[in-house]
């Protein structure tokens, strides 16, 4: 199969383009960096320079292939220019035009537990309107909707080296779905060759704990065994995010996203149709990474 990947080199993109090359497809990885070139077609794949920007450098990428698949960059959300919704809608108004003008029949598109929310679900609710759109075209669609990503506890290394805790307003007591960014790229590669005709929601987690299990395991890792997840309201965690920096809005949707982890509202249809086989990576895994990663800040 002829098949086209977006997301560059990244923690998805990368492990997922190497492993359909392996399998004998023809893999094109879009990148807007001519610096990353090399490194593609070092895996055995093509490199197309360019932005999901610009929807006629995506059109003509599209254009001849079997499959594409189709995620949003991630953003800054330090930058307090960021117009966080426009960026998500006119990439994901982007990826709809051109699947419709290339004429490309088979898509995955990257999208989020919690999608499946019109409201209520913060940062996450930009899925829900791409999904929408996307659901419109003339082309079978999976959805893929991954549950919390491991590496996004890296983000509370600094709370953890500075005040010895994980403090946010999810987890503690209750069940967290988290996953593997490896385990997304294997349901991606297996879904992308999977002929579908319609429109599909698949669920990728790896593993299932709470948040007090998460900081035991990422404690053990660290030589801090009695790491603790203490769960603080949405106006401290809110507070927390604003005085490290982040844009006021995008923590504010951050929080309202982290809330309804913990209240069971952005999960509960992932709850209804969870995967019927967890992936291969488990967090004792991950947490080697984490420790690392730890060790040098």
């Amino acid at each position: 199969m002829k098949i086209i990947i977006t997301g560059s080199l990244g923690n998805i993109s990368k492990p997922m383009a190497q492993e359909l090359v392996q399998k004998g497809h023809e893999v094109t990885v879009i990148s807007s960096s001519t610096e990353k070139q090399a490194e593609i077609e070092d895996l055995g794949a093509s490199a197309a320079i360019g932005s999901v920007e610009d929807v006629a450098f995506l059109t003509k990428t599209f254009t001849g292939a079997d499959a594409v698949y189709c995620m949003i960059p991630r953003s800054n959300y330090f930058d307090p220019n960021l117009d966080l919704d426009a960026f998500t809608r006119k990439i994901g108004d982007n990826y709809a035009e051109a699947i419709q003008k290339s004429g490309v029949k088979r898509v995955v598109f990257l999208s989020s537990i919690g999608a499946h929310l019109e409201q209520n679900s913060g940062i996450i609710q930009l899925y829900n309107e791409i999904e929408t759109v996307l659901k419109k075209l003339d082309a079978s669609i999976t959805f893929m909707r991954p549950a919390s990503f491991f590496y996004n506890l890296e983000a509370y290394i600094p709370q953890i080296k500075f005040q010895g805790v994980i403090a946010t307003n999810y987890g503690a007591d209750k069940m967290v779905p988290w996953v593997s960014p490896n385990d997304i790229a294997a349901a991606i590669a297996e879904e992308i060759t999977t002929p579908l005709n319609g429109k599909k929601v698949r669920y990728v987690a790896s593993e299932e704990l709470t948040g007090d299990e998460t900081a035991r395991i990422l404690g053990e890792a660290i030589g801090k065994p009695d790491l603790k997840w203490v769960l603080i309201s949405d106006e401290e965690a809110l507070n927390g995010l604003i005085n490290v920096g982040m844009q006021p809005k995008i923590a504010a949707g951050l929080i309202e996203m982290y809330a309804g982890l913990y209240n069971g509202l952005l999960a509960e249809d992932y709850a209804q149709n969870r995967p019927a086989v967890m992936g291969k990576t488990k967090l004792a895994d991950y947490a080697k990474e984490f420790a690392s990663v730890y060790n040098q800040k």
